[in-house]
C-alpha cells in the first residue's frame, strides 16, 4: 500500500511558494508578485515511487508569530495538523531574509525542506549560494529550484519522502540561544510549563516560553484560559522586560529577532554565499527611481492604467464584435425553428439576450485580466502599493489596504470576494473593517462589463476616457469614505506600514496565459450558471402576468387601424411596398405593447413602485429592474438590460445591438448615465460579497454594507442628477 505524506508548503510572500505548489500538483493556485495573494487553504496531490504526498499550500508568512492573520492561519495548520514534513520555500535573492521563516520552522521543530527558488536570479547577479554547506549547518535538505519553470520540483519531492521516513513524523525542536539576557529567563519559563503541563500536547514548552516573551496574542489568550501558569509566566516576561530595558534599552522581541538573525548571519558567513554579502537587485533599484518618484511615479501609474483601457477597446472590438454577430445568428436560429410562444422567448429574449450579453463582453475582460496579471507578475502592483501608501495614509486607511483594493478592482478586472479576504493582512482591526467596507465601491470584473456596455452606448468616441474617469470616481469614493468611517464609528490610531518590494521578475507566457485563463474561466463559468439561472428569473418576472385579453385587443385594434391607414394614404402603393409600409407603421404600436406589456409584468410592478423614488436620482424604469437583479451578480445589470431591450423583437436580423438600443431611448439624458454610473458604483454589494463581509467581520456590518451602501449611492446619484439637470437647463 502507497505511503501517505502529509505536506505543507509555506514561505514567505512572493518566495514563489505558490508557483511551485503549482508546479508539483498541476494545481492552479492564483500566483500574484505582492503580499497576502494566498488567502484560503489550497491542497493537491503528488504520486511518485510509491509515494502519496497529500500537499497543503499555506498562506504567505514572514513569521510564526500571529501578527496577521496569514501567519496565524499558517501557523496554526502547522502546529495543529502537525504535518509529516514542511516545504519552507525561500527567495534565493534574499537569503538572509528568507531564513528568518526557516528558522522559526527549526525551533517549533517541524521536519523540513528547504526549497531555494529564484536560483536563475542569483547566478545572473554573479552570487554563488553553496546549497551543500547550508544543508550541512541547518542539517535539513535544501533544494535549489526555479518555481516558474518547474525546475527542481522533482527533487524537492524527493527530498521529502526521504525526511518522511527518515523522522517518521517525530518533531525535534532545535533549541536557539538568545544571549545571557534571555536564555536564563526562557529556561525558568520552560521549567514552569513543563511541571504545570502548561498547553500540553499542543506546543514545545521551549517554544511557548518564546511566543510569551514575543507577546504572541494567540498564545497568550490560550495560556490565559489554560491556568495559574499563566499568571506567573507574565510576571516572568515582565522580569525579562526590565532586565532587557536595563541592560539593552531595548524589549526581549526585539533581542529575540536580532539573535535570530545574528544566528543567520553566522550561516551565510561560513562561506554559504559567495560574491557579495547579500544580493543586490540593482536593474530593480534604477527602475524604481523612476517608476516610484514621488511626481513621475504617479504620473505613469495613471499613464499605465489609460493605457490598458486604451488597448482594451481597441484590440477587443473585433473579437466583441464576433461574439455578439454569433449570439444574433443563434437568437435568428432560434427564432426561425422554436414556434412562437414562452419557450421561443425565453430561449431568445431570457437566455440568449441575456447570457449571450455578458458573454459579449468576453474578449474585453479577457484583454484587461491579461495585463493585470502582467504587471502582478512582473512586480509593478507592489510599487502601486508602495506610492499609494502616502495616500492612503491621509484619508484614515494604511498601505496594505491597497492590496485588498486593487484585488476588489482598483485596476477594473478583480473581484470584492478575495478582495475582502484579503484584507486579513491588515493588523488594525479599524483599518480592516474601513477596508472591508470600501472594497466594494471598486470596479470588479463584473461591474465593469455593465460599465463597458454602458461606455459603449453613451460615450462611443472617448471610451478610453469614459472608463479611465470611472475608475477614478471608485479611488475618490473609497478615500471619501474611509475618511468619513475613519472620522465616526471606526475610529482609531493608525499603524505602521512595512511592505517587501520584491525585484521585478519578467513573467513567463505559459503563467500569464494560465492565470488569466482561470479569471476568464470564472467570468464565463459564472455567465453558465448564477447568470443564466437569474436571467430566466428576470424573464419570468418580466413576462408574467401577462396583459388582460381587453388590453391586448385595443393594440390590435390599433394595428388594424394604422393597416387601413396606411392603404388610404398609398392607394396606388404596390403590394410589396403596402406590406413594408404596414410593417413600418404597426412596429411603433407594437414597441408601445411591449412596453406595457413589461410595465404590467411583476418586474414592471415593482418598478413603478420604486418609481417615485427613482425619478429623483433620473433612473430609466429598465435600469430599476436591472438594479435590483444585480444584486445577485453585478453582470446581472447588463443580461436584465438586454432582455428588458429585447422583450417583443420579433426580427433578429434587424435588432440593433444592446449599447444601440440604449443610445437611442431618449430616458438616458447625460445626468440620468451618469447618476447611473454612480449608483452602480456605489451600492449594495453582490451577494457573495455580503456573505464573505459578514464572515471577515460579523453580520452586523455585513448588514450596514447593505443598508449603508444603498442609501449612500442613492444620495449621491439624487445629487448628480439633479444638479445635472439643473446645469443643463
Amino acid at each position: 500500500m502507497a505511503q501517505t505524506i502529509r505536506v505543507a508548503v509555506s514561505g514567505q510572500p512572493n518566495c514563489g511558494k505558490s508557483t511551485m505548489f503549482n508546479a508539483i500538483t498541476g494545481g492552479s493556485a492564483r500566483v500574484g508578485n505582492y503580499p497576502g495573494i494566498t488567502v484560503d487553504r489550497l491542497e493537491g496531490v503528488y504520486r511518485e515511487n510509491g509515494h502519496i504526498s497529500h500537499l497543503v499550500d499555506l498562506p504567505g508568512t514572514y513569521s510564526l508569530t500571529s501578527y496577521s492573520m496569514e501567519e496565524l492561519v499558517a501557523r496554526n495548520v502547522i502546529v495543529d495538523e502537525r504535518p509529516d514534513v514542511v516545504i519552507n520555500m525561500m527567495d534565493a535573492t534574499a537569503l538572509e531574509r528568507s531564513l528568518y521563516l526557516a528558522v522559526q520552522l527549526l525551533e517549533i521543530g517541524a521536519p523540513l525542506v528547504l526549497g531555494l527558488n529564484m536560483m536563475d536570479e542569483v547566478r545572473r547577479s554573479g552570487v554563488t549560494i553553496d546549497v551543500d554547506k547550508l544543508s550541512k549547518l541547518l542539517g535539513v535538505p535544501v533544494v535549489p529550484c526555479v518555481a516558474r519553470l518547474g525546475q527542481g520540483r522533482k527533487e524537492l519531492m524527493a527530498a521529502v519522502a526521504g525526511v518522511a521516513e527518515r523522522t517518521q513524523g517525530k518533531w525535534a525542536p532545535f533549541k536557539l540561544s538568545y544571549g545571557p539576557d534571555l536564555d536564563p529567563l526562557i529556561d525558568r519559563m520552560t521549567r514552569v510549563i513543563e511541571e504545570a503541563a502548561f498547553l500540553a500536547g499542543r506546543y514545545d514548552p521551549r517554544w511557548v516560553a518564546v511566543k510569551y516573551l514575543e507577546n504572541d496574542e494567540q498564545v497568550m489568550a490560550e495560556g490565559k484560559k489554560a491556568g495559574p501558569a499563566h499568571d506567573e509566566l507574565v510576571a516572568l516576561c515582565a522580569e525579562a522586560e526590565a532586565v532587557t530595558r536595563k541592560n539593552s534599552a531595548t524589549t526581549p522581541d526585539a533581542i529575540i529577532a536580532d539573535w535570530r538573525y545574528g544566528y543567520i548571519n553566522g550561516l551565510i558567513k561560513q562561506g554559504v554565499v559567495r560574491g557579495g554579502d547579500e544580493l543586490r537587485r540593482n536593474n530593480s533599484d534604477a527602475i524604481d527611481k523612476i517608476v516610484t518618484h514621488k511626481l513621475l511615479g504617479p504620473v505613469i501609474m495613471l499613464a499605465v492604467l489609460y493605457l490598458m483601457f486604451q488597448v482594451t477597446f481597441t484590440l477587443g472590438a473585433y473579437p466583441q464584435g464576433w461574439i455578439e454577430a454569433g449570439f444574433d445568428w443563434l437568437g435568428g436560429l432560434a427564432t426561425t425553428y422554436i414556434p412562437e410562444g414562452y419557450l421561443q422567448s425565453m430561449i431568445v429574449s431570457g437566455i440568449i439576450g441575456g447570457v449571450g450579453s455578458v458573454i459579449g463582453f468576453t474578449p474585453l475582460i479577457c484583454i484587461m485580466f491579461a495585463m493585470l496579471v502582467f504587471l502582478e507578475d512582473l512586480g509593478y502592483m507592489a510599487r502601486v502599493a508602495y506610492m499609494l501608501d502616502r495616500v492612503l495614509r491621509i484619508f484614515g486607511l494604511h498601505g496594505m489596504s491597497v492590496m485588498p483594493l486593487i484585488m476588489s478592482g482598483g485596476i477594473p478586472g478583480g473581484c470584492a470576494v478575495p478582495g475582502v479576504m484579503c484584507a486579513r493582512t491588515l493588523r488594525s482591526p479599524r483599518e480592516r473593517l474601513a477596508t472591508i467596507l470600501t472594497a466594494p465601491f471598486m470596479v470588479c470584473g463584473a461591474k465593469t462589463t455593465a460599465y463597458l456596455m454602458l461606455v459603449a452606448a453613451f460615450f462611443p468616441d472617448n471610451p478610453t476616457r469614459a472608463m479611465f474617469f470611472v475608475v477614478l470616481a471608485a479611488w475618490g469614493f473609497v478615500l471619501l469614505v474611509s475618511r468619513l468611517l475613519r472620522s465616526t464609528i471606526v475610529k482609531g490610531e493608525s499603524t505602521p506600514f512595512v511592505m517587501e518590494i520584491q525585484p521585478y521578475r519578467l513573467p513567463t507566457l505559459r503563467g500569464v496565459l494560465l492565470h488569466t485563463w482561470e479569471r476568464v474561466w470564472q467570468y464565463v463559468k459564472k455567465a453558465g450558471t448564477v447568470i443564466l439561472a437569474v436571467s430566466i428569473l428576470m424573464w419570468a418576472v418580466m413576462t408574467f402576468p401577462e396583459l388582460p385579453e381587453d388590453t391586448v385587443a385595443q393594440y390590435e385594434a390599433q394595428k388594424e387601424q394604422v393597416v387601413e391607414k396606411v392603404k388610404a394614404d398609398n392607394p396606388n402603393a404596390g403590394e410589396e411596398e403596402l406590406a413594408t409600409l404596414t410593417e413600418d407603421a404597426q412596429k411603433a404600436v407594437e414597441d408601445d405593447r411591449n412596453e406595457a406589456a413589461l410595465k404590467y409584468s411583476a418586474a414592471g410592478r415593482v418598478s413603478e413602485a420604486l418609481t417615485p423614488l427613482t425619478n429623483l436620482a433620473g433612473f430609466p424604469w429598465q435600469a430599476n429592474i436591472a438594479l435590483i437583479g444585480a444584486f445577485a451578480a453585478k453582470e446581472v445589470f447588463v443580461s436584465t438590460m438586454a432582455t428588458a431591450y429585447s422583450m417583443g423583437e420579433v426580427d433578429p436580423e434587424e435588432a440593433e445591438s444592446l449599447s444601440e438600443k440604449l443610445a437611442a431611448d431618449p430616458a438616458w439624458t447625460l445626468p440620468a448615465v451618469l447618476s447611473v454610473f454612480a449608483f452602480m458604483l456605489l451600492y449594495t454589494p453582490c451577494m457573495v460579497t455580503v456573505v464573505v463581509i459578514a464572515r471577515e467581520s460579523n453580520w452586523k456590518w455585513a448588514v450596514f454594507s447593505v443598508v449603508g451602501g444603498l442609501c449612500f449611492a442613492y444620495v449621491v446619484s439624487v445629487c448628480i442628477y439633479q444638479i445635472g439637470s439643473a446645469l443643463m437647463t
